[in-house]
């Protein structure tokens, strides 16, 4: 199908062995051979280091495509010293995975650098109904049903370990994933926020802070705290060593605070009346709210609801918070709004580095948003059609790297 390209179902080392799976990999040659002759002649002369410092600015997608065109150039973008290379030059636009079924874990990635879209496999998951998080090439997934079998992988060299369960977590309501990435030592942190209603009573909920350290191995409960009138969910994020996550009114207060935002400085393990004192409300009445880390910055991208009718969504924005204070940056044009066709209040949105993919539930339809050029773009047309009225999609982004894995 025009637009699709199979990706690679196997570990980068063993990357040889089904390159001609890759089926859009450059034509090398041409008519008469002349400009052929030419190019092996420049590429032989190179040495070694420069030519690996070359082909390291590449997409991921056409690093692979490299690595068939010889012997010398696949040795090259398998070395250590290549993906030593690869680890120091800048981040990769993300990709972006979407599931096309609801009950299996099957879908395309899109590649905004080349605007393919990838047939891929992801390891670890059996059901597309699971929490996701992702930081800098590695993804986490957490289970829908007991929420604390987790496992972290690298989508594109399909390398993956299961995380030890949680020590005493409780059953939650609402659960929130987040994990992040140190560039440098490739070591992470993630974390689950739990929420649970305390019994009997509406106002108030049990929230719990899960956090694992990939070099200790180990989970600790860094905070357990118990919130009157406002619950957790399941957005959060890690930025800049701090934990935010959204909670939610549970009733009782103005139509346009039905949103929160809280943080806890994970490196902090007191665990008494922290998470209220940082509240910050939403910056107008949101139909519902995703939270990022771009560049170790937090933005937000929400619904905004009707004056009238706060659960009915009338566009949607982007902020970034500046200190406690929410700063707009964009809004969604009407024709973009409009082009989704019927909108729900809730979509699905996420992003990183410079990037930001928002979908609607309800069709394939894929929108980007270049916060450094402030440029809103569709992607190329994802290869699957809507099979029945009530199918849904939904999606996660994740940086494609080579040289970081679990």
């Amino acid at each position: 199908m025009e637009g699709q390209t199979s990706w690679i179902r196997h570990c980068h080392n063993d990357m040889s062995r089904d390159l001609e799976d890759f089926d859009s990999y450059l034509d090398f040659t041409n008519e008469g051979g002349k400009e052929a002759v030419v190019a092996v002649s420049v590429e032989s002369i190179l040495p070694d280091d420069l030519l690996e410092r070359i082909l390291s600015y590449l997409p991921i997608a056409s690093i692979f495509r490299a690595g068939s065109v010889c012997k010398r150039w696949h040795d090259i973008v398998s070395s250590r010293r290549f993906l030593w290379n690869v680890s120091h030059i800048i981040s990769q636009k993300p990709w972006y995975f979407m599931f096309t079924s609801s009950d299996e874990p099957i879908g395309y990635a899109y590649d905004p650098v080349l605007r393919k879209w990838y047939a891929i496999d992801l390891p670890c998951i059996d059901k597309s109904n699971c929490f996701i998080a992702s930081s800098c090439g590695l993804v986490c997934f957490m289970d829908n049903d007991s929420r604390n079998e987790l496992h972290v992988c690298n989508p594109i060299t399909k390398c993956s370990m299961k995380l030890p369960e949680p020590l005493g977590s409780m059953f939650s309501d609402y659960s929130a994933l987040a994990i992040s990435v140190n560039r440098v030592f490739h070591n992470y942190t993630i974390s689950v926020v739990k929420s649970k209603q305390v019994p009997g009573n509406f106002f108030q909920w049990d929230i719990s802070i899960h956090i694992y350290d990939s070099e200790t191995m180990m989970w600790v409960t860094s905070l357990t705290e118990v919130l009157s009138g406002w619950r957790g969910g399941d957005e959060s994020v890690i930025c800049d060593g701090v934990l935010y996550f959204l909670i939610y009114s549970t009733g009782g207060g103005a139509p346009d605070n039905r949103h929160g935002l809280v943080s806890y400085n994970i490196s902090n393990h007191s665990s008494h009346g922290l998470l209220i004192r940082s509240f910050i409300p939403a910056p107008c009445s949101l139909t519902c709210g995703r939270l990022m880390n771009l560049k170790q910055k937090l933005v937000m991208v929400g619904g905004i609801g009707r004056q009238d009718r706060p659960d009915i969504i009338k566009g949607i924005g982007i902020w970034i918070l500046c200190g406690k204070e929410w700063r707009e940056i964009a809004r969604m044009p009407h024709k973009f709004f409009q082009g989704f066709g019927e909108f729900d209040d809730v979509f699905a949105s996420c992003g990183t580095d410079e990037l930001i993919y928002i979908q609607s539930y309800g069709a394939p339809a894929l929108l980007t948003f270049d916060m450094n050029l402030k440029q809103w773009r569709w992607s190329q047309k994802c290869p699957v059609t809507k099979r029945f009225p009530l199918q849904l999609f939904t999606g996660f982004c994740f940086e494609p790297r080579l040289e970081i894995n679990p």
